[in-house]
């Protein structure tokens, strides 16, 4: 492969950066800046992560987040639940946003990882500019999928209700942490320069 010629996101300096073999890092000249990392592993990091994502998913949306009991009322909600009953009030763009950002989008997300993950290993050869689509559509909706946010949602309501109402985590919440962490760690294990680079194993 001929070398490419690169910005520096940090001081916008352009400068010629060459192939790099796996394990090394290149760094802006003026200001130090990391240009590209090519990580030993990248790929069965990814697979594993994304798997683990996966068998996480189910719970995550099986069984309920938060236990909540008032006045002697118990309550219980998945993630679905909330989305159903947001629906049935009438705030159907809420529901939608909330079904979309927090079932939909993560697990497409998951899905498209576990695709660039397989045709790497296959050394396919074919369909890499749609592979790299499928890759900056994963970067780009990564701030949509609300995981993180609506964890951290979940958290502040048990320490806020915690004073009026006997509020406890759910047997999902634990399993929905733990798709909100490996999901994270999957995309930034990915190296999308592996897609054109189906020759090279990391």
């Amino acid at each position: 492969m001929m070398d490419t010629i690169v910005a520096c996101r940090t001081c916008g300096l352009v400068q010629r950066l060459e192939n790099l073999a796996l394990g090394m890092v290149a760094e802006c000249a003026r200001c130090g800046w990391r240009l590209r990392t090519r990580e030993v592993g990248s790929l069965g990091r990814t697979a594993a992560f994304t798997l683990a994502a996966l068998i996480f998913y189910v719970p995550a949306n099986i069984y309920p987040l938060l236990q909540m009991e008032l006045y002697g009322l118990h309550s219980e909600n998945t993630v679905w639940q909330g989305a159903k009953a947001l629906f049935e009030r009438g705030e159907r763009l809420v529901a939608l946003i909330v079904f979309l950002a927090s079932l939909v989008i993560p697990f497409l997300k998951l899905l498209g990882l576990l695709y660039l993950v397989a045709t790497v290993k296959l050394r396919s050869r074919g369909r890499r500019w749609e592979r790299t689509w499928v890759y900056r559509t994963i970067d780009l909706i990564g701030p949509w999928a609300m995981l993180d946010v609506f964890l951290l949602a979940i958290l502040v309501s048990l320490v806020k209700l915690g004073e009026l109402a006997t509020v406890l985590p759910g047997r999902g919440l634990f399993a929905f942490t733990a798709v909100v962490v490996l999901t994270i760690l999957a995309t930034a294990s990915f190296d999308p320069v592996l897609i054109w680079e189906p020759e090279k194993r990391p």
